[in-house]
């Protein structure tokens, strides 16, 4: 990792000025004296709007402004927001019903905006808001997760938005009527909350030339300016995005929102700043929500137990609408990793959307792959005990083998390197696997039924493959490196800085990340889907690389010597027959007295030339208590596969967050609507999140082997701990109600669930 990093633990640079209440988040840099905005937001799931009187409201102290559908209609701006399609089995496309920013005619969700108020306080547009007269004729609610039932809209008349196919059905199923053995289950994947630490909000006003600037809470400037531009009628070079530090996003603040539509509108209409932040009951009725699926699994063996055949078929609740990503994630994206780590070459994947009547589903960390891998990974524990196997040993016997990469799937991917048993032995190894009957006995003497689980995982890195960098050196001697990334709190500043300062010797302190600007950087990617540090410093590379090549004929021309001759190693260049060993700054600096602006600012752009594979293993430990049903995580070892890492600090705690989201998914979280659409956990009263005390010390260790999709040799780490830890906490939850005749335990894994489990198995 020489050339390309020095691969040590680097605390974060963004941390002090985090701790010290220095943060600049959005609630933190609004205009001053910028009016209030709040949403009136549907409290019903499921009607058609009678009537909607903001008269009233519009009369009311402080009110500046109300927004409904129809002045947005009058005012030409476009009321069908974008969202992906995907491709039926039939070869048409996914349906696209509209969704305006504000309601219209119809209210499909508890939560959705009806109306915008802006007031001078925000007290004052609540107050407003309850002056809204709001009447409808309510209809059924379609909650539950099948095609049919109450209608959400004319254009999909059975509610099934895509059915999307992959693999050879009829191949799969001729292997699966001849298996030797057959093993299949339901499986459901339950609805979750991202709850991000800082909620959703933004602000916007008239800046210079008349131009519109948003601030927002993202993960990425350009594909919000560019959907924000064209619902508003707007040249894009008429809105300038911005988005300051984020207090967390894990995918679900990387798409397109009604309300920043709405707010971009006010600003114009009222030319003055309005300012707009969601409470936390705000953002579980209106931002969309993760996972919510459920899947009907088969694996098929030979006499040998190796998989001859691999079969599923999802049904995928999308809410409401079809949102930004809705319909690729358990499609598309499902697919990219559909048979996991295992050489299974005959597979079918079905998977149907269902829109309900309840919030959107989009992006959470994982998007799709810890899915997959899920179903996958619980479906090889199942197939263990069903066949009275080792579920380490069977994992092994459908390994693709090392000798074997690159690996093309049955879903169109090519891995590109791996070595699962090795990792699998690494892991084994650290989890103390043969400790693991003695620590069980300990359980059992305090009444209590202990699990181990196995989850071995693969992901692949999504977003563009392109990006671009810009280095500019500055007259005062410090550098900006320019990224089309944004940090949701990852780290990127001190990423992205040391890795520059790796290869260049620019000192770190020198350096300065910016980020979020679509004024000062022409494009980018956003973040998402593990591609940030991977496709950033793949770019950052090809410029270092342009920016030596202009500072070797700087000072060829200076020193009357030939440029291929002058080397730049030991973070300084070196000249033919002189003693000068100038630096990267000492060389700009040249440049500057030179006159020599081309050599002081340069952008470049590259293309990863394939995708990378994170993979690893998890292995989780579980006490339960069978008189109450609690149950607790009290020990998690993880060994993973990212290549080489660029910070081993940093992937540690990127892996750590991952493993207490899909831990949390799995033991606590479960967001619930009832049969009328009503969302029952709209706050933490209700809806119960991983705290400290809920988690173990877990034990990070890494088995790299070097990808070859991209010269660092990296392999994304973003969302791998979700990805892994899901299966591996059910499967251990499984492990241990196995013990109590559960058969067929499932998501989620809460007190009372667990306990009427037991009570049902006696």
């Amino acid at each position: 990792m020489e050339k390309f990093g020095k691969a040590q633990a680097f605390t974060r640079l963004e941390d002090i000025r985090f701790l010290k209440g220095e943060g600049r988040y959005i609630d933190d840099i609004a205009p001053f004296g910028s009016a209030y905005g709040y949403f009136l937001r549907s409290p019903v799931a499921h009607a058609t709007i009678t009537t909607l009187d903001v008269d009233d409201a519009r009369g009311a102290d402080g009110v500046r402004l109300i927004l409904t559908a129809e002045d947005l209609e009058a005012a030409g701006v476009k009321m069908e927001m974008w969202a992906s399609q995907v491709p039926n089995r039939d070869g048409s496309r996914g349906a696209k019903p509209a969704r305006p920013p504000l309601a219209k005619g119809k209210l499909r969700f508890v939560g959705e905006a009806v109306a915008f108020i802006v007031a001078d306080t925000l007290e004052a547009a609540r107050d407003a808001a309850e002056m809204i007269e709001l009447d409808f004729d309510e209809h059924p609610a379609k909650t539950d997760l099948a095609p049919g039932g109450a209608v959400v809209h004319d254009a999909v008349p059975d509610n099934v938005a895509y059915d999307f196919g992959l693999g050879d059905e009829a191949a799969t199923e001729a292997a699966i009527a001849k298996a030797a053995h057959v093993v299949t289950r339901t499986i459901p994947d339950t609805r979750v909350y991202a709850v991000s630490m800082e909620p959703r909000g933004g602000f916007a006003e008239v800046i210079e030339g008349g131009r519109l600037h948003l601030a927002m809470s993202g993960q990425g400037v350009w594909g919000p300016k560019s959907q924000i531009a064209k619902a508003l009628g707007l040249d894009e070079d008429q809105l300038r995005v911005t988005t300051p530090d984020v207090g967390g996003g894990f995918g679900m603040k990387a798409q397109m929102y009604p309300e920043y539509i709405v707010l971009t509108h006010a600003a114009r209409v009222l030319s003055s700043p309005v300012r707009w932040m969601a409470d936390r009951t705000e953002s579980m009725l209106s931002d969309n929500a993760g996972r919510a699926l459920t899947s009907t699994a088969t694996l098929a063996f030979d006499e040998n137990y190796k998989i001859t055949a691999y079969k599923v078929e999802t049904l995928s609740d999308l809410g409401a609408y079809s949102s930004q990503f809705g319909q690729p994630i358990q499609s598309n994206l499902f697919a990219r990793v559909l048979t996991g780590v295992y050489d299974i070459q005959t597979a079918w994947q079905n998977a149907r959307g269902i829109h309900t009547n309840t919030v959107q589903v989009d992006a959470y960390r994982g998007a799709g792959r810890p899915e997959a891998i899920y179903v996958l990974e619980r479906m090889m524990n199942f197939a263990a005990h069903d066949l009275g196997l080792d579920s380490w040993d069977l994992r092994r016997r459908n390994f693709i083998p090392a000798d074997q990469f690159p690996y093309d799937t049955v879903s169109g991917e090519t891995y590109d390197v791996g070595d699962f048993d090795r990792v699998l032995s690494r892991v084994a190894e650290e989890a103390d696997l043969g400790g693991f009957t003695k620590r069980c006995e300990a359980s059992k003497a305090k009444g209590r039924l202990r699990g181990i689980g196995l989850a071995f995982y693969i992901e692949s890195i999504l977003g563009a493959p392109e990006e671009d960098a810009t280095l500019e050196f500055t007259d005062d001697g410090h550098v900006r490196l320019y990224v089309g990334t944004q940090s949701n709190g990852q780290g990127h500043e001190t990423v992205f800085a040391k890795f520059l300062s790796d290869q260049t010797g620019i000192p770190v302190e020198k350096i300065e990340i910016v980020q979020g600007d679509s004024d000062r950087i022409a494009r980018g990617g956003g973040t998402g889907g593990s591609r940030s540090v991977t496709v950033q410093n793949n770019v950052t590379l090809a410029t270092i690389d342009t920016v030596i090549a202009g500072f070797k004929a700087l000072l060829a021309a200076e020193e009357g010597v030939d440029a291929d001759d002058i080397s730049f190693d030991d973070e300084v260049f070196r000249i033919p027959g002189s003693n000068l060993t100038p630096t990267m700054l000492d060389t700009a600096a040249l440049a500057h007295a030179r006159g020599r602006k081309d050599l002081m600012r340069v952008t470049e752009t590259a293309k990863l030339p394939a995708r990378s594979f994170p993979n690893g293993a998890h292995v989780a430990e579980v006490e339960v208590d069978p008189e109450t049903g609690a149950a607790r995580l009290v020990r998690y070892t993880v060994t993973d596969d990212f290549g080489n890492m660029i910070n081993p600090l940093l992937v540690e705690g990127q892996v750590h967050g991952g493993v207490v989201q899909g831990a949390g998914q799995l033991l606590m979280e479960h967001a619930v609507t009832d049969e009328d659409g009503q969302v029952v956990t709209a706050s933490f009263m209700d809806y119960a999140m991983p705290r400290a005390d809920d988690v173990p010390f877990m034990k990070f260790t890494t088995e790299p082997v070097p990808s070859t999709a991209n010269p660092m040799g990296m392999k994304g780490c973003g969302e791998a701990g979700t990805v892994g830890s899901m299966a591996a906490v059910g499967n251990a939850m499984a492990d241990a109600l196995w013990q109590a005749g559960v058969r067929d335990p499932q998501m989620p894994f809460t007190p009372l669930r667990v306990w009427q489990m037991i009570q049902d198995a006696r």
